[in-house]
């Protein structure tokens, strides 16, 4: 297959100089080490190569471990946007085992792409043949090799007898490899030398006092106005409080923390996505792993834990030569750390703010998904002929195994809701609603 095929589907123009490097390392026997920045394009990097270098041979051929559900369902997107022969499929924690079971029997996978944990159920049970995989992917290895992933790693290896190739990628340089990952070889790829900051990317400090945080928090948002946003807090209670606040104060925002169900996760992700909730409020799970265009702002409402994670933090901004805007909130007796210049502005919020622009997007739920073998197709068609849309009418669609979500124009949601209801979607009855 060749390259400018598979880059024309991604809407790729042309590679960077990392992915040429990886591409052209890749090529070479023994395994390889690739550190570069987060957004900086490493899931195309392997998976481009990976793809290229693929056989024909029976069972799971490809094994990529990754440390959260998200940055799973974000990478098998990809890898089934570049539109090759080969199959690939997610396994992860938070549904049932049995479901992907049955799948792994159906679908016959090339590519496995999951967690630790779920991976290791799968090949203890015999749903999947370690024998077959050739080679292993552990994306952000700095995460999945940490203490509490060791074990879970360490079990997995243990079953995949003929790994040909390792491939190890992360935004950060991690101290060790262990040694139960055996790579042997290994070439280093190293694109975090740069030190200089990012092009494009401003910063400000944002003073309050500990009574008034939340309110100061408030002001900065509504002066944002509807710009993708991200908040981040150090505490799952703390992402919770500053939601109850925030939708007291009718502000549109969303949540995302570890805690959550993962369909709520889902649902907060796809509304943030698609610009029907113009914020998260996140703790630092949403820091790498996930692939959110446009991010405008970020706010750190609780200053991070380390350099390393206010790099993660502010990496979701100002990506590929874009701008962005980085907020630092600090109470009155709370210091900038060692790692962030003491010389950048203070930001001064003016007594009055300006009320919320009006939201263009409206995100509703529909409770079909691929399982009903439903795709994206399908209801762009249903929603142009029963509900009498154009296609400025429609904004991102995410399709999910049990449902889906689709951005209306928010002016169209109630004559549409009218329309469409008792219709069917490929002849099933279906419940569709705003998401909540």
């Amino acid at each position: 297959m060749e390259v400018s095929k598979i880059l024309e589907r991604l809407g790729v123009k042309a590679l960077t100089l990392m992915q040429q490097k990886a591409m052209e390392t890749y090529a070479k026997e023994g395994d390889m080490v690739l550190l570069s920045p987060t957004g900086s394009g490493k899931t195309l990097a392997y998976l481009l190569p990976l793809v290229l270098n693929l056989t024909q041979e029976e069972g799971a051929l490809a094994l990529v471990i990754v440390p959260s559900h998200e940055l799973a369902l974000q990478t098998d997107s990809v890898f089934k946007k570049m539109g090759t022969d080969f199959k690939s499929m997610t396994c992860y924690g938070g549904r049932p085992v049995m479901d992907e079971c049955r799948k792994l029997k159906s679908v016959r996978p090339n590519v496995i792409i999951g967690t630790p944990g779920r991976i290791n159920d799968h090949l203890y049970r015999g749903n999947v043949d370690g024998g077959t995989v050739r080679v292993l992917v552990i994306d952000e290895f700095d995460k999945c090799l940490e203490l509490g992933f060791r074990d879970e790693m360490n079990r997995v290896i243990s079953k995949l007898p003929n790994i040909r190739k390792r491939v190890l990628l992360s935004a950060t340089d991690a101290p060790e490899i262990p040694d139960f990952v055996a790579v042997e070889n290994v070439w280093r790829i190293d694109f975090l030398e740069q030190k200089e900051p990012v092009s494009g990317l401003k910063m400000y400090r944002v003073q309050s006092s500990g009574l008034d945080k939340l309110n100061v928090l408030y002001r900065l948002l509504c002066l944002l106005g509807i710009d993708r946003t991200l908040v981040f807090v150090n505490y799952r209670e703390s992402a919770e409080q500053i939601t109850r606040y925030l939708q007291k104060e009718h502000f549109p925002c969303g949540m995302f923390h570890g805690g959550m169900e993962q369909d709520l996760r889902e649902r907060s992700l796809c509304k943030f996505r698609n610009g029907s909730c113009p914020v998260l409020i996140s703790t630092d799970l949403a820091a790498r792993g996930l692939d959110i265009a446009d991010v405008q702002h970020i706010v750190h409402f609780h200053l991070p834990v380390s350099e390393e994670v206010f790099v993660h933090r502010n990496g979701r901004t100002a990506r590929w030569q874009s701008g962005g805007e980085v907020y630092i909130m600090l109470d009155s007796d709370e210091e900038l750390p060692v790692y962030i210049k003491n010389d950048i502005p203070v930001f001064d919020l003016p007594v009055r703010v300006p009320e919320l622009p009006k939201l263009q997007w409206t995100t509703l739920y529909i409770n079909k998904g691929r399982r009903d073998k439903v795709n994206r197709v399908d209801i762009v068609g249903f929603l142009y002929k029963k509900g009498l849309l154009g296609r400025e009418d429609i904004g991102i669609i995410d399709v999910k195994e049990r449902y889906s979500f689709v951005a209306i124009r928010q002016e169209r949601v109630k004559p549409l809701l009218a329309l469409i209801g008792g219709e069917k979607l490929k002849n099933m009855r279906v419940i569709i609603e705003e998401a909540r």
